[in-house]
């Protein structure tokens, strides 16, 4: 399918998907013709800019290309609450319905009452889920401190600090002062290193520049490191890495560096995304390759942007894996599809004979809503098992 024909695929699904909502809902409200047809209009309204917040970033002019993206981003996040909640609405009363004939055919005359409830119901809770879901996510992420225990890790490392940040999404709604006050609280902590796992960044380095500065502000014994996410492809990887390299950040593409830390060795290595390869293929993701020539009785860390890399990690004889990608799932209900695409969603889990932990993202992308999955900043200390 080609961009165009996608593109009109997805315009007539959200108008559908809209009506749907408008269908349900708007007749069963007990309200005034005069509010039914004010729900009409912003049902028609949010359909017609949530793809113009999607297309913003192709528009020279600031700040409308700005606003437009808040405005579009913001009606996305309320439809997609507002849509599951209709769905699960009909869900509902299809069930009792079906429920109540069966056990209690008198009493189906008392549906209509719950109809008209549960349609006052639903975007109310879309509201306040909305709602909190901003608030939680233009809040700056609270530090997660997470200690993976290695039966072989030198004593020389107990107590090693990793701080990782994912998932910023420097852009349209992420600017300069939220990735600042990130960079402040990561030099709170002290860290030995500090990781970070890709998308970083949606947008050219000529639009972000500005925005994306802070970062030569972040402290570390060991320097910081990074790697690309499938967003830096979407961005012009070759011109953000060239950018990243000048700000003080170590790009790490299928290669490593050995941390010398009281005479002992850490290899801290790094992989281009899963997906680096559609783009480039020079930036196909190789776990062997980023391993190559390492010290081999070294403790031996991966930064890899998608879960999905695990398995790669794992037979390149890694003991640490370090991801985000999944945001995980950032509102409800989305955490549960994670799982179709990645074998992991958020924190840290055992896989074979390494240990993979997956951040929830530090920023957010798209719509400026987290609900259930709160962004973070993860401290991670290595100690002996």
């Amino acid at each position: 399918m080609s961009r165009r024909n996608f593109f009109m695929f997805a315009i007539v699904l959200l108008a559908l998907l809209h009506s749907y909502i408008g269908w349900r809902l708007l007749p069963d409200l007990p309200v005034a013709t005069m509010w039914r047809d004010l729900g009409a209009l912003y049902l028609a309204l949010s359909c017609a800019v949530i793809p113009l917040g999607m297309l913003a970033r192709g528009i020279k002019r600031q700040p409308l290309a700005d606003r437009l993206a808040w405005l579009g981003f913001l009606s996305m996040g309320l439809f997609s609450s507002l849509l599951i909640l209709t769905v699960l609405r009909d869900v509902t009363l299809l069930g009792g319905w079906s429920i109540t004939r069966a056990v209690a055919p008198a009493a189906v005359v008392a549906l209509p009452s719950w109809t008209m409830y549960s349609a006052i119901a639903a975007p109310v809770l879309a509201l306040l889920v909305t709602l909190i879901g901003f608030i939680n996510a233009r809040r700056i992420a609270q530090v997660i401190h997470v200690d993976v225990p290695l039966a072989n890790l030198p004593a020389e490392l107990h107590g090693f600090t990793i701080a990782q940040i994912s998932d910023v999404h420097v852009g349209p709604t992420i600017k300069r002062n939220y990735l600042k006050r990130i960079v402040e609280r990561i030099n709170g902590l002290d860290a030995d290193i500090v990781a970070i796992t890709g998308d970083l960044v949606d947008g050219r380095v000529s639009e972000l520049t500005f925005h994306t500065a802070p970062l030569a502000d972040i402290k570390t014994r060991y320097g910081s490191y990074f790697v690309t996410g499938n967003h830096e492809y979407y961005s012009n990887a070759p011109e953000w890495i060239t950018e990243l390299k000048r700000l003080g950040l170590r790009v790490l593409l299928n290669e490593h560096v050995v941390v010398s830390h009281n005479n002992a060795a850490l290899v801290v290595a790094g992989i281009t995304d899963f997906s680096g390869g559609q783009f480039d293929p020079a930036h196909r993701s190789d776990a062997q390759a980023a391993i190559a020539g390492a010290p081999v009785d070294a403790t031996k860390l991966l930064l890899a942007h998608q879960p999905r890399s695990v398995d790669d990690a794992a037979k390149a004889g890694f003991d640490i894996q370090l991801s985000g990608h999944t945001h995980g799932g950032q509102f409800w209900p989305w955490n549960f599809f994670v799982p179709l695409q990645q074998p992991y969603t958020a924190g840290l889990h055992r896989f074979k004979n390494m240990w993979i932990y997956v951040s929830r993202g530090t920023g957010y992308w798209g719509p400026p809503k987290r609900f259930g999955a709160p962004s973070e900043i993860t401290r991670l200390r290595l100690v002996r098992a």
